[in-house]
């Protein structure tokens, strides 16, 4: 099973998936001449704009909830993967990623805005809804919707839990399989008992535990203040091939990277879209923002952190392709979110392995949740005109049972099931907005040109001649469709 699931990786995740991430998000971001830079303050202060409504949430609700899918196991976890495969150098090429990424992010935020619907007295949104009614391609949508609900259902919760496991049995030497059990107890709780007092605890948590794990990532980096410059020059040579150690791993640092980059900040994945289309907005673009501003706090804040804290104390291993270690830092420890505890432990031994293991266990289970709504939104899509009750069954059981499934078996085995998942989400979503880039576009030309005459923006499709965008022609009151 592990040589199949790496077989097909080695398909998804070719070079050309990772040149193709790339590089549409440094197409998008000059086609908006660098609106990531330019637009910073107005990503701010759109953050805490906005109200929310009884059929959609407030922008900084769904940058929330984005946030809470966003912020896993790739910040803490995949970080250190990212660095073991592809050396220090894997850092940089995971910033690049994120800063050109927010334009996709941006992209595909926006047309989640532009062909939202409203069901059962709520907005949903997301790829599925745009590539049918942006790109008129319905087969194509129901392909994106089964990929989506294999990847969030089946293949991405088994790397979650499998590093809440980990970290529980470093810090507390608590058996995987009983960390099991008590996940499936916990989320069976929420996906089937609807206790939404532990969803909403969980996610009023995780800002503030990626705060503090934020502050001791600087506390560690002040206390070693004089290794930066160091590190800093060791991450950029590294990522160009001119740093001797890591020069024949080049490739590595640069596949490793965007692929835990994206894994983290999910820029072009297209599950984020599924949150961004819950807001309630005057414009899509305000979303748009919003949301390429979430990538910049999850690989630019959260997942800088943990590179900074493994690479100015010591504490990681970098793998020679060939066999062997290319550094050996940290004998016998398996990739993971060990590295990270004993980064932490150098400065705080009695309560480092715990702490992380805490911030994990929030940061994991909000992202576990995340998957789910993403799954349970596109089983709505495929069953807008019938009932969806034994799917969702169907898929709640399956979530548990791949999240049980993912806290016993090894870390690379659940990473390769996980990325599978991520690589053929974004293969189709990128080659989606790529294609259907001509709306979004129109609507940040549009959002500009109200902004800079002083009022606030309002979307009108028709006016843009932007079709099947029927919700936000009733919205306003138009008494004709965008697509006549």
């Amino acid at each position: 099973m592990a040589q199949l699931v790496d077989f097909l990786n080695s398909l998804v995740w070719s070079k050309a998936l990772v040149y193709f991430c790339l590089l549409a998000g440094l197409y998008f971001s000059i086609r908006m001449r660098f609106f990531q830079v330019r637009y910073i303050k107005d990503m701010w202060k759109l953050l805490f704009g906005g109200q929310s409504s009884e059929k959609g949430v407030s922008s900084f609700q769904a940058f929330a909830m984005a946030i809470a899918g966003r912020v896993g196991t790739g910040n803490i976890a995949g970080v250190a993967t990212a660095i073991a495969m592809g050396g220090p150098g894997a850092v940089f090429w995971m910033w690049a990623i994120a800063f050109l990424g927010a334009g996709s992010a941006f992209v595909e935020a926006v047309l989640a805005q532009i062909y939202k619907e409203e069901h059962e007295g709520e907005y949903r949104g997301g790829p599925s809804y745009y590539i049918e009614k942006g790109l008129g391609l319905k087969w194509y949508a129901v392909i994106f919707s089964v990929a989506t609900i294999v990847a969030t259902g089946l293949l991405l919760p088994g790397v979650q839990a499998n590093s809440i496991a980990a970290s529980l049995n470093n810090a507390f030497g608590i058996s995987p399989v009983i960390t099991g059990i008590g996940l499936v107890l916990l989320l069976g709780l929420i996906i089937f008992g609807g206790v939404k007092r532990i969803a909403r605890a969980a996610e009023f948590i995780v800002p503030f535990m990626a705060i503090g794990y934020i502050l001791l990532a600087l506390i560690i980096i002040a206390v070693n203040i004089e290794k930066l410059p160091g590190v800093i020059a060791l991450i950029f040579k590294s990522a160009f091939g001119l740093e001797p150690a890591f020069g024949g791993i080049l490739g590595y640092a640069i596949s490793w990277g965007v692929k835990r980059g994206i894994y983290s900040n999910e820029a072009g994945q297209g599950t984020a879209p599924h949150a961004a289309a819950v807001a309630e907005v005057s414009h899509p673009a305000k979303q748009g923002l919003v949301q390429a501003f979430s990538v910049y706090v999850d690989t630019l804040f959260v997942c800088s952190a943990t590179a900074f804290m493994l690479l100015i104390t010591g504490k990681y291993n970098v793998y020679n392709p060939k066999g062997g270690f290319i550094v050996e830092n940290l004998p016998g420890m398996d990739i993971g979110p060990g590295y990270t505890q004993r980064a932490l432990e150098t400065l705080f031994p009695s309560f480092g392995a715990a702490f992380v293991a805490l911030a994990l266990f929030f940061f994991a289970f909000t992202t576990l949740m995340a998957y789910y709504y993403y799954a349970e939104s596109n089983i709505a899509y495929l069953t807008r005109k019938g009932s969806s009750r034994v799917f969702i069954n169907v898929l709640r059981v399956a979530l548990l049972a791949s999240t049980f499934y993912g806290t016993i078996r090894t870390a690379t085995f659940a990473w390769g099931l996980g990325d599978l998942g991520v690589g053929i989400m974004a293969w189709l979503n990128v080659i989606a907005i790529l294609l259907l880039q001509k709306p979004a576009l129109k609507a940040f030309e549009d959002w500009k040109e109200q902004r800079a005459k002083g009022i606030d923006p309002v979307f009108d499709p028709v006016k843009l001649g932007i079709k099947n965008a029927d919700l936000w022609v009733q919205k306003f009151g138009k008494k004709q469709a965008a697509s006549e």
